[in-house]
């Protein structure tokens, strides 16, 4: 069934010849969305009224937006580690060693309690306004628990990574073991049910030799590469990152110049997780070095039990305006586009006519309340393929 959204107050079409601006603004304007879940027409609203539909969702003035794309999850988990947080607010560093206590709560849970689990945190997301979703694995750490990951996953979408080597497992007795064992028994278990290979390049995981072996491997299953990079302090990651060619480099904190550079020259994505920073009292990367040396940022949620338990997409863009120097302009792109491109997908972040109709509706007139008001539970509507998955008044999913 075809969907008209009317009395759009400003429409974000992230395409300029569209509209004014890098977001490709439409003011007064509507959208339609075919039969086939994309969108069909967009643009000012004329004066005769916009074209007939089977269903009409009056957006009553209110800022309509594409969906986020929230590139960067670990969703897929059991267990609480609230009191890692409330010591690190005490003044304890983050350290990534507290993965493996996530490790053994999600190995003991049943499918069946991970699977409800997940399912209320994509509720919780799509409640944010986030239509597209990357779900990394890397709480198993098997080839058997790893692949129960990828499953459940995959039930929400095709967006799925194989993080095997997300932390050194208890039984092992080193890192170059169980990379080994990665790269010869876990990933090729299950490249089947995974898009994308990461990998943790950092002190305390991996040394860049061991997440090269990784990604490699990965790569000859026929996995597309991203990188866990420069999060707890300088290292190779970024480098590592670019000389591969990987889709996104993600955390990127801690960047010399040399690794700005490595990035802008590969076309690698800088995917900031400003939740992160907010959660491990770590410092804010600095986006605007980024933009100005022409790499293309990101903006995700990290959501994941240790340092970034959060599916707020809207949070994320507040956090980087005030503390990472963007505009909202370029907070909303890199919360959308940006992070469709870390994706290597041309599809979303976008409402433009064929593309998907992947759209959230603001109780707010305006995109810029997205930091101007942050924490508000601003998103009234979300719609993926023109069809309803989050309405506030009704919690409808």
């Amino acid at each position: 069934m075809s969907l008209l959204v009317d009395h759009v107050g400003v429409l974000v079409t992230n395409d300029p010849a569209l509209g004014a601006g890098p977001l490709g603004l439409v003011e007064d304007a509507y959208l339609v969305a075919g039969d086939d879940g994309q969108v069909a027409a967009v643009g000012p609203r004329p004066p005769a009224g916009p074209p007939p539909c089977d269903e009409r969702l009056d957006a009553g003035g209110a800022c309509v937006l594409p969906g986020f794309v929230d590139s960067h999850t670990h969703l897929v988990f059991a267990g609480d580690r609230s009191a890692e947080f409330v010591t690190r607010m005490a003044g304890r560093p983050y350290e990534a060693g507290g993965i493996n206590a996530t490790v053994a709560a999600t190995r003991a849970a049943s499918t069946d309690q991970l699977r409800t689990a997940l399912e209320d945190r994509r509720r919780a997301a799509y409640a944010s306004g986030t239509t597209t979703i990357e779900i990394k694995s890397g709480y198993g750490l098997t080839a058997a628990h790893e692949s129960r990951l990828l499953s459940l996953a995959g039930e929400h979408t095709a967006e799925t990574t194989a993080l095997a080597a997300h932390v050194v497992p208890p039984e092992l007795p080193s890192a170059d073991a169980y990379v080994e064992q990665v790269c010869d028994v876990i990933l090729p278990a299950v490249a089947g049910q995974a898009r994308w290979v990461d990998a943790f390049c950092e002190r305390g995981a991996f040394d860049a030799d061991q997440c090269r072996a990784v990604l490699e491997a990965g790569r000859r299953l026929g996995l597309d590469t991203r990188l866990h990079a420069n999060q707890l302090g300088p290292g190779p990651g970024a480098r590592l990152a670019a000389e591969l060619g990987c889709a996104s480099a993600d955390h990127c904190t801690f960047l010399d110049a040399g690794d700005v550079e490595a990035l802008a020259g590969a076309g690698t994505v800088a995917t900031l997780l400003p939740l992160t920073e907010f959660s491990t009292r770590q410092p804010y990367p600095d986006a605007r070095r980024l933009l100005a040396a022409g790499v293309t940022v990101a903006l995700a949620t990290n959501c994941n039990p240790g340092s970034s338990y959060s599916t707020a997409m809207s949070l994320c863009i507040a956090l980087a305006v005030r503390e990472m120097g963007l505009t909202i302009e370029e907070a909303v792109l890199a919360a959308t586009a940006g992070g469709a491109a870390a994706l290597r997908r041309s599809d979303v972040g976008r409402l433009s006519p064929g593309a998907p109709a992947d759209f959230l509706v603001l109780d707010a007139p305006s995109y810029a309340h997205l930091a101007y008001r942050p924490g508000e539970p601003l998103v009234a509507l979300t719609a993926v393929g023109g069809a309803v998955r989050f309405r506030r008044d009704d919690r409808h999913t």
